[in-house]
């Protein structure tokens, strides 16, 4: 298969004379099939940890035991680098090393006045040293388009003289599960399927999204959460629940929506008290949607190189669109972008981060619906809160009454449903006014064992109560700054979650 935004945009740098070219990509196999495709009568060579310094097309040595550094020592003039193209694997843990990382710089400097050249550093490993920041430009292997894996599938049946029919509605659901793997890891997976029984069937979807899995947690910036949770298991948040039923209708009717004119969904920020019942909300929405639910954590972002961050974000993006449609869960968004417009490096890297995320979020067409979280929003940068962002924003206070009711009946029917009938929920909700969500599931849970403990055949309105009156609720504990939330979100005119 060819990737044809990487092959046109390479031809593009190089004929510009753009030094060094960073692909950041796992393929090096399908790289080196473009790089012969765009070569235009250069000379390509190739240093690696394993051949050291190779001619490119034959793989045939150049020089035995050849050091990267030696490999370099003789690219320093003009006259060796002219009509070359100079391929760097497996580098990363050397671009720590000043002598290589001066070397690398000054062929930059040759190339930049004038030589006929490039070099291509080719690793999945993304490590840019301060001296050669300007010099780099990075690009990533694509991902393979519906179409493109429609095509890998038709040639592997093809290939193997798969005699079963196969129905294209199954080649859709398999294009459409096996999007964001690379076509390293398709072939791999369809070879693993048709082994298992030797055929292809639905059931090889469940492989599949192993797999995914298995990507996310490898790529260790984005965590797969398991779905348990449901818009049942939420008390109250009524006008948060309906706004999320009918986005899942759309998103559930893409297709459909699409040719009504429904725009693409883009997501929500539910601001607001912690421990009333934000993460549940994406959990639910994910559930609601019937996608994947992916957590971003915000502080795996941060690297120690230059551009690392910005890659790493890139990159937790990419595979999100990649895997899309799912819910992209964005915890505690205030930490993620505290200290935007300030000075110095870290500051600096989150801005840049902050930049990269609004454009994102501004453009983006993929089926990718952010569920983004936040306890404080007086911390965001007010541009995030602009129309166009997010869908919608909402706020979340503590709950009322009739959802203080419906929440103690969620949690004492999770536990001790045998019990509910007997209990005073209208008591137990005029005792936890001011109590989060949080706080009343922390109390149940408390009574529960209490009772349990003291080897009692039912849990009791009174083994609650007592409860209650152990537990500081929230707004004791966090008065001052319930206070001045709720006045910000007033004054934001922020939509409330509840009715």
């Amino acid at each position: 298969m060819e990737n044809k935004s990487l092959k046109s945009k390479l031809v593009r740098y190089i004929d510009a004379g753009f030094p060094i070219i960073y692909i950041n990509t796992f393929e090096e196999d399908k790289v080196d099939t473009i790089i012969s495709e765009i070569s235009n009568g250069k000379e390509v060579y190739e240093w690696n940890e394993t051949n050291g310094y190779i001619a490119f097309e034959t793989k045939t040595p150049m020089q035995e035991d050849c050091t990267l550094e030696q490999m370099l020592d003789q690219l320093k003039t003009r006259d060796l680098l002219d009509r070359k193209i100079i391929i760097l694997k497996d580098i990363a843990p050397y671009l720590d090393e000043p002598k290589i990382v001066s070397k690398i710089k000054g062929i930059a400097r040759i190339i930049n006045q004038g030589a006929d050249a490039a070099i291509m550093i080719v690793s999945s490993i993304l490590v840019i040293p301060k001296d050669l920041e300007k010099f780099i430009t990075i690009l990533e292997m694509d991902y393979l388009g519906t179409d493109e894996i429609k095509t890998v599938i038709r040639n592997f049946i093809q290939d193997n003289a798969i005699s079963q029919t196969i129905e294209e509605g199954l080649i859709e659901e398999l294009a459409s599960a096996f999007k964001g793997l690379t076509e390293f890891e398709i072939q791999n997976l369809l070879a693993l399927s048709y082994a298992d029984d030797g055929e292809l069937t639905k059931k090889d979807l469940r492989l599949i999204f192993d797999q995914k899995q298995q990507m996310i947690k490898k790529a260790g910036i984005l965590e797969m959460i398991p779905l348990k949770e449901t818009v049942d298991d939420i008390g109250g948040l009524e006008n948060l629940k309906e706004w999320f039923i009918r986005k899942a209708k759309v998103y559930k009717n893409m297709g459909k929506a699409k040719k009504y004119g429904v725009d693409m969904p883009k997501g929500v920020l539910i601001a607001g008290v912690p421990g009333c019942g934000k993460s549940l909300n994406a959990k639910a929405a994910a559930n609601l949607f019937e996608v994947p639910l992916l957590r971003l954590d915000m502080g795996r972002l941060m690297g120690k190189y230059v551009g690392e961050s910005e890659g790493n974000l890139r990159n937790a993006i990419a595979l999100a669109e990649a895997i899309a449609p799912c819910v992209l869960w964005i915890d505690e968004l205030e930490k993620a972008f505290a200290g935007i417009g300030g000075s110095g490096g870290g500051a600096e890297v989150t801005t840049r981060l902050f930049g990269n995320f609004l454009t994102w979020m501004q453009e983006k067409e993929s089926p990718t619906f952010v569920v983004a979280t936040a306890n404080d929003i007086t911390h965001l940068p007010p541009e995030l809160l602009r129309k166009g962002r997010f869908d919608e924003i909402f706020y979340v206070g503590l709950p009322n009454s009739v959802e203080r009711e419906k929440i103690f009946q969620i949690h004492i029917k999770k536990r001790r449903p045998q019990d509910l009938k007997n209990i005073e929920i209208k008591e137990l909700v005029s005792k936890t006014d001011g109590f989060s969500g949080a706080d009343i599931e922390g109390v149940v849970k408390d009574a529960v064992e209490s009772a349990f403990a003291d080897d009692k055949t039912n849990v009791r309105t009174k083994d609650i109560v007592d409860a209650i009156r152990n537990t500081h609720s929230l707004s004791e504990i966090m008065k001052e700054a319930l206070d001045k939330m709720a006045k910000e979100y007033e004054k934001r005119k922020f939509k409330s979650a509840s009715k």
